[in-house]
């Protein structure tokens, strides 16, 4: 059955005097999956923008590219879409034949190893995990299980907290303390795959539970490459491979990459954001 839901994503900024604004950067308009189908979108900027275009940035995600001609004491960006979700097997792969399992570093064809390179990027302090991959890949029958096993034990032990502040933990902190943000447990999966050579970026984005009536907020979670598969989504949040609910708005090898909203201002004085999220079946 065909879901249907509205995304509303309000942020505004403050800022303690006028200010010039910089141009900016959005990322908020979802990225091309086979089971989203876009039905209406809009973008109001407040003040309005001098220009407005959409662009695909290194990565290929879909942004617009915004300018400003006057000053300002606050910046109000408002994107609403309507979308249609079509049912999504996230198991409906097949993987190129003669994969070797298990391995100690993942091996790739040398004609795709090129444009993977970005997503294969350690952490300078990450080895420290590779035992913990290990024991759950000796667990594991296939590359599959494997991945299956991985993400739900981070489902098991670590605990997904919301943590307002920016930024992500250090690795050694989130598995310290087996407490993390999606974005935290998303950067320690990622590395974690990494330490197997295991190609896999950051996604931000939006995950509907029907069970939430309000209180939505963007979500974090990561993509791995299998080749013949192409690019999978695991959430280490909730211990699963992602389906239809799960919709992207920005991919990158760096979840700093991912933001929403880039873009400056000149002006010594500071500013506060506040962002709203609200998604209902319609």
């Amino acid at each position: 059955m065909d879901k249907l839901l509205k995304i509303e994503h309000k942020s505004v900024y403050h800022y303690e005097e006028q200010v010039t604004l910089g141009p900016h950067d959005i990322l908020m308009f979802p990225q091309h999956r086979s089971y989203i189908k876009i039905l209406r979108s809009s973008l109001k900027v407040s003040p309005s923008p001098q220009g407005k275009y959409e662009r695909i940035n290194a990565e290929g995600n879909t942004y617009y590219n915004i300018w400003f001609q006057n000053d300002t004491q606050k910046l109000e960006i408002i994107s609403s879409i309507s979308v249609k979700l079509l049912p999504f097997n996230p198991f409906g792969f097949i993987l190129k034949k003669g994969l070797e399992f298990p391995f100690s570093l993942f091996e790739y064809d040398n004609r795709e190893l090129p444009a993977l390179r970005p997503y294969l990027i350690l952490d300078n302090d990450s080895n420290f995990m590779l035992e913990y991959v290990d024991l759950q890949m000796n667990c594991s029958t296939d590359l599959v299980s494997f991945l299956t096993n991985l993400v739900a034990s981070i489902k098991s032990k670590w605990n997904h907290v919301l943590r307002e502040e920016e930024g992500i933990l250090s690795l050694r902190s989130v598995f310290a303390s087996k407490s993390g943000s999606c974005r935290d447990l998303s950067w320690m999966l990622m590395q974690m795959l990494r330490t197997k050579g295991l190609a896999s970026r950051f996604v931000s984005g939006y995950a509907y539970n029907p069970e939430l009536d309000t209180g939505h907020e963007l979500h974090a979670w990561v993509e791995v490459y299998l080749p013949g598969a192409g690019w999978i989504g695991l959430d280490p949040s909730l211990g699963l491979f992602t389906d239809e609910f799960y919709i992207a708005l920005a991919c990158s090898h760096d979840p700093l990459l991912t933001m929403p909203i880039y873009g400056s201002y000149s002006g010594s004085k500071s500013s506060k954001l506040k962002t709203e999220v609200n998604i209902y079946h319609i």
